[in-house]
């Protein structure tokens, strides 16, 4: 399992890497993640959501912008949950969530 280092929490799953192995695995064509805003006062939220297999799936939490690849992260931990329900490690929490 790849891994790699974000917001200082240690080694973490790279989830989009997971996702895209599993495409190409399964003979899917590769994720297409897009990039979602949400203006909340005087700030932007930023989520992320990933189109594969045929599904679309959203990443569960919103996040500040600097933080733009962990919502991509997290939309692709769901994919890959979805479509490849193996006993994974427990559910990655990724900086810059609200």
């Amino acid at each position: 399992m790849s891994t790699s280092t974000a917001g200082g929490q240690g080694a973490m799953p790279n989830w989009q890497k997971m996702l895209g192995d599993h495409c190409s695995k399964n003979g899917l064509a590769a994720p297409e993640f897009h990039i979602v805003s949400d203006r909340r006062g005087g700030r932007t939220a930023w989520s992320a959501t990933v189109n594969v297999g045929g599904g679309s799936f959203a990443a569960r939490y919103w996040y500040d912008g600097q933080y733009l690849n962990n919502a991509k992260e997290d939309a692709a931990e769901v994919a890959i949950r979805k479509l490849d329900p193996q006993p994974f490690v427990p559910q990655t929490n990724y900086s810059g969530q609200f």
